[in-house]
């Protein structure tokens, strides 16, 4: 994947985030910080009979941690909390390196942080949405 494609994809995501913003009705909500760098972001979501129907998150941090942020709640709103799960498994396990082709495309945009995986200072940035969404789906 070229460099320019995933750079236009975070900046994208950065200065015209879907998902960043409060959430009238959300139901389920939980703070995620990474002290080593400062990101900080407090994801909500509004789950009805099992589904995500709506999502969003405030907060600041680095372009990497908000993007991130966005791409995951653009992959999981409309989903079961199962498939939601599912799908943070497979992004965990891409910042491994340790997924297939055919699941790095379930990931749509979301693929393209794929390369964190060769930056470890970058990785808590991309991953703490998504253990901040597993955490509360796991509490539930």
């Amino acid at each position: 994947m070229s460099n320019t494609f995933y750079n236009e994809i975070l900046t994208d995501h950065n200065i015209n985030p879907v998902h960043k913003h409060a959430i009238d009705g959300a139901n389920f909500s939980l703070e995620g910080v990474n002290p080593s760098c400062g990101d900080d972001i407090i994801l909500n979501l509004k789950i009805e009979d099992g589904v995500i129907t709506d999502g969003g998150y405030e907060g600041d941090g680095c372009a990497i941690s908000q993007a991130s942020a966005d791409m995951m709640l653009d992959l999981v709103i409309g989903r079961t909390k199962e498939e939601a799960l599912r799908l943070s498994d497979i992004f965990l396990r891409m910042i491994k390196s340790e997924i297939t082709d055919e699941e790095k495309e379930e990931l749509e945009e979301a693929g393209v942080l794929s390369d964190i995986a060769h930056m470890p200072s970058r990785v808590k940035c991309a991953v703490l949405g998504w253990h901040t969404m597993e955490e509360m789906l796991k509490e539930e």
